[in-house]
């Protein structure tokens, strides 16, 4: 059957079997979960980012390919280590899937190297069931109207207020749990708080190795080490990556790509959990209704 689904601000159909398309390949690099797609046209690829309140385009590919796009406004952007006023385009061609579409307020930030041409955030993901299948590399969509993921929910998962992103409880041990973000744009394991780590008793425990992490809008110096425990969902995972803000550094910690400006408080976000974690299963999230499903995927 064919459904006729809107996403972004354009009508499109995709050809689907009771609301659901085949799995469809992607591209796992360095982490993050890459889609085939073009930009005016241009062949290059989208990153799938669930801790991302924006859709946006690489300042690196516009200035590769000269684009010269259509100006909107300003928009105030916060990244985990700073907060900058960027620049936004409207009437952005875009297709992925066989799907055409135009974008507008398509905001230019930093995703490293110009191959990388957008990041697909909370627009994208609010209009369908999204299942990412992270050891065999594909996923597929579904209509929300196709199945009850609140049914089979086997993860703590909320929305948080004024944001919408979804964050999930997680276990540890000495009964302590954490709320973080659930980011598949987050290409490490858990980035916490260095407060966190200190109540958690980490630093006491554990060695640091200092390295630089690429934020939104800047870099920073972090400290990683790993955790012997984690319970997600109904599994336990050993060997846990934690990354920090090295002493001095200031952070925040809510998600990688976020408009400010909200003033509506929601429950306190303690951090960030990624890939190291996320690799090893099959997501279900229903981004719009704050549900989520973790399983393990067939051979």
């Amino acid at each position: 059957m064919k459904l006729i689904i809107v996403i972004f601000l354009a009508v499109f159909t995709i050809n689907t079997s009771a609301g659901v398309t085949e799995w469809i390949d992607f591209k796992l690099e360095g982490g993050h979960v890459k889609i085939p797609i073009t930009v005016a046209g241009i062949a290059t690829y989208g990153i799938l980012d669930t801790g991302a309140q924006v859709n946006a385009i690489n300042k690196a590919f516009v200035n590769k390919n000269k684009l010269v796009l259509d100006k909107g406004g300003k928009v105030r952007v916060k990244g985990v280590f700073g907060i900058e006023n960027k620049p936004s385009y409207n009437n952005v061609p875009i297709s992925f899937f066989g799907i055409e579409s135009e974008l507008d307020k398509l905001v230019q930030i930093n995703l490293g190297l110009h191959k990388n041409g957008m990041l697909f955030g909370s627009g994208f993901f609010d209009k369908f069931i999204v299942q990412l299948d992270y050891p065999n590399r594909k996923m597929r969509l579904m209509t929300h109207d196709t199945v009850s993921v609140k049914k089979f929910q086997n993860i703590e998962i909320k929305r948080q207020k004024g944001t919408g992103m979804p964050i999930v409880k997680v276990h540890l041990p000495g009964d302590r749990s954490l709320w973080l973000v659930l980011d598949t744009g987050n290409s490490g394991g858990m980035i916490v708080d260095r407060k966190v780590a200190l109540n958690m008793g980490w630093l006491k425990d554990h060695e640091t190795v200092s390295s630089i992490s690429m934020g939104a809008n800047s870099i920073s110096m972090t400290e990683n080490f790993r955790i012997p425990l984690l319970k997600f969902g109904p599994y336990d995972l050993e060997n846990v990556l934690v990354s920090i803000p090295a002493e001095g550094k200031k952070s925040n910690l809510t998600n990688q790509y976020e408009r400010t400006g909200s003033r509506i408080k929601g429950k306190k976000v303690q951090g960030i959990i990624g890939y190291d974690v996320l690799k090893h299963f099959l997501v279900t999230i229903d981004y719009k209704k704050g549900f989520a499903h973790i399983g393990l995927p067939e051979e």
